[in-house]
């Protein structure tokens, strides 16, 4: 059966205004405006706004350009073919050929063609969710016409009938946020302002169709009266569950139904098409953050058993899973710091997350843990390749936490932190550790030793990022709960007892320090031998401590011995060794010998630069090194161009208000002056 009309665009509700999307329009209102012949694709995941899309460019061809609007629903074969042939009929097609077409006597889809090709009026011919470009395919539907110009949208982003000529793609995305708040405004001006509607924008991930379900509730209330701020506190206690109670006209549960179903239907299409195992991959992403998430994160399922998945996900039917859910625009491919990596929406991986059976989540959590844990870097990975890897496992490290709060997410969650502390983005670990400590301590309580971990990188990233006096605090407390349930010569409180000196050392109590230290080194010594990495890195770290007590005699012994330790148990240019010759030179300029600690300081630099990059924070501490042994020999402008680019790089990497940028700043004042004199 015919349409009811072509003439209309088949849309539930049409957009009363249409945010952003300006480079798009300017190309696709050029397209309508020019001769025609062109077919442009637009593809995007569900509720990303493509029909709204379309819907503009429909209107605004036939108001603007005089231009026949046709309207069709492409989403299965039976819709298209009536819509098509309805179009045929409204061009001049006399009924005999229809019934024709109809019946098979004649190829409809050349009989359709034929009158567009040979219309008297320029058209736009819109081909709405052709989800399944097969349904196009199959009857040879998509013609470029010299007289009109063809509008797709689509969810299939890689379809190879895309790809012919006269023939564009398009991409369409997530909307920036002020024009997201813009849509909550447009739907509900009354329901608060332009700061809370951007609070609620965000948390719903800034996709259209949540936007425009979640601004219809809040402007259709009848026994509730909610803010925006209101609707943003549910939202973070419910996800996007509260968008069951979302546009009017429907019952409960009905409008969140409908935003599970824009992704349930792909599911099902690519389940009936033998792919059963993309909702498994979803499933598993819908465990981890709405953030990149790298390829060889899934790939590392050739080492994780996989056991209990239902649909099974096997290894060699990963990649047609993931590349079904491209070809659906459930995820896409996007390149994050170098690596490749698929991405999906936020409220798509709540709404798969909300729906997934209660009896899979153990299974999914524990193949989820097994692909983190495969693909961390090893602990003390300091590269770049490490750094770029995991700030990009780190989001989803905490996700994982939160969903499936245990014992072993726990673990998992903590090592990466951890690995991120390490790798020198402090930032990044202080961002991080607080929230996931918090959880830990939540599932697994204060005295366990994950939750004490946890804190332990807390207040290491407190102290490398200045907040001295909130580190010491932290780290007494965690050496406390260490001695309590571990005794005094557990491994982790000799650690503790390390991380508490570091702060007392910054705040000049050096005696205490000394103390810590010295506790830790001969524990170490005992329980894992001089040679540990770990008994060298607490020796190193002695060796920074004796000479600001102007122990000049016991640092040159334990200087010296820590050397050619290092030396003997360590491969060349580890960065333990690199360390304890900074605090040799760095001790030899607090002792005055400057001559002494300036070739040792340049070899540090170049160390440090070649090993870490020139902006980790250990390497802009080398530079500060040769600023001051410059500064020592009398050597003013070299001191004074080193001081500068310290404190341009650090202020970048530490931000302007951190104790070494503000101690940096008062030196260069002070050598400038000194200069003048």
């Amino acid at each position: 059966m015919a349409p009811d009309s072509v003439r209309m665009p088949l849309v539930g509700r049409a957009p009363g205004i249409l945010r952003n999307r300006d480079e798009l329009r300017e190309v696709l209102g050029a397209a309508v405006a020019g001769p025609g012949g062109e077919v442009h694709v637009v593809h995007g995941m569900g509720g990303c706004g493509k029909t709204a899309l379309a819907y503009w460019l429909f209107t605004e061809a036939v108001r603007e350009h005089g231009r026949v609007g046709f309207w069709v629903n492409a989403s299965e074969r039976m819709s298209l073919r009536a819509g098509m042939l309805a179009v045929a009929g409204d061009r001049g097609a006399a009924p005999g050929e229809l019934a024709a077409a109809a019946a098979g006597q004649r190829a409809a889809a050349d009989l359709v063609w034929h009158y567009l090709d040979h219309s008297a009026e320029p058209w736009l011919l819109v081909l709405d969710n052709a989800d399944d470009p097969i349904v196009l395919e199959e009857g040879a539907w998509l013609r470029v016409g010299g007289r009109g110009t063809v509008l797709v949208t689509t969810r299939h982003a890689t379809s190879g009938l895309w790809r012919g000529p006269g023939v564009s793609r398009h991409a369409l995305g997530l909307l920036p946020l002020e024009d997201a708040a813009q849509v909550l405004r447009d739907l509900a001006p009354e329901a608060g302002d332009l700061e809370s509607a951007r609070k609620v924008a965000e948390r719903l991930g800034r996709l259209p169709l949540a936007l425009t379900l979640a601004g219809s509730h809040l402007a259709h209330q009848l026994l509730e009266s909610w803010s925006m701020d209101e609707y943003d506190r549910k939202l973070a206690e419910e996800s996007t569950g509260i968008v069951d109670r979302g546009a009017p006209g429907y019952g409960g549960g009905q409008s969140r139904h409908l935003v599970g179903r824009t992704w349930q239907l792909s599911l099902d299409a690519l389940a009936e098409q033998g792919l059963p195992e993309a909702t498994t991959l979803l499933r598993l992403l819908s465990l981890l953050a709405a953030d990149p998430v790298p390829l060889g994160l899934l790939a590392a399922l050739r080492e994780v058993a996989a056991e209990g998945l239902e649909p099974a996900l096997p290894v060699e039917q990963l990649e047609l899973a993931l590349r079904g859910l491209l070809d659906h625009s459930l995820v896409e491919l996007v390149d994050a710091d170098r690596v490749r990596c698929v991405r999906a929406h936020g409220v798509l991986l709540d709404s798969v997350a909300a729906g997934t059976p209660q009896a899979q989540r153990p299974a999914l959590t524990g193949v989820a843990a097994g692909l983190l844990e495969a693909v961390l870097p090893e602990p003390g990975a300091d590269s770049p390749e490490a750094q770029r890897l995991l700030a990009l496992l780190a989001p989803h490290g905490a996700a994982l936490l939160t969903a499936a709060p245990g014992e072993r997410t726990s673990e998992v969650a903590v090592r990466v932190v951890r690995g991120v502390f390490d790798s020198g983005d402090f930032a990044g670990a202080l961002a991080l550790a607080p929230g996931v400590a918090d959880k830990v301590e939540e599932s697994l309580g204060e005295q366990h030793s994950v939750s004490m971990e946890a804190r332990d990188v807390e207040a290491r990233a407190l102290f490398r990022m200045g907040h001295y006096r909130e580190s010491e605090a932290l780290h007494r407390r965690i050496l406390q709960r260490r001695e309590v349930v571990h005794g005094p010569d557990h491994l982790d409180t000799l650690r503790s007892c390390f991380g508490l000196q570091a702060p007392l050392h910054l705040q000049g109590r050096y005696e205490e320090a000394e103390h810590y230290l010295r506790r830790a080194l001969e524990g170490q010594r005992h329980v894992l031998g001089e040679d540990s990495i770990e008994t060298l890195n607490t020796w190193v770290i002695l060796t920074e401590v004796l000479p600001a007590l102007g122990k000049e005699r016991a640092f040159e012994t334990e200087s010296e011995a820590l050397l050619r330790t290092c030396e003997r148990a360590l491969p060349p240019d580890h960065l333990t060794t690199v360390i304890a010759q900074h605090n040799r030179a760095e001790g030899l300029r607090i002792l005055g010998r400057y001559e002494e600690a300036e070739t040792l300081a340049h070899q540090v630099l170049d160390d440090r630069i070649r090993l870490q990059g020139p902006d980790h924070p250990l390497a802009l501490s080398a530079l500060c090194l040769t600023a001051r042994v410059a500064h020592g020999l009398g050597r003013h402008g070299a001191a004074v161009a080193a001081l500068e680019e310290v404190i341009e790089r650090r202020e970048r990497v530490l931000g302007p208000e951190h104790p070494f940028v503000v101690e940096n700043r008062a030196w260069l004042a002070e050598w400038q002056a000194a200069a003048q004199t």
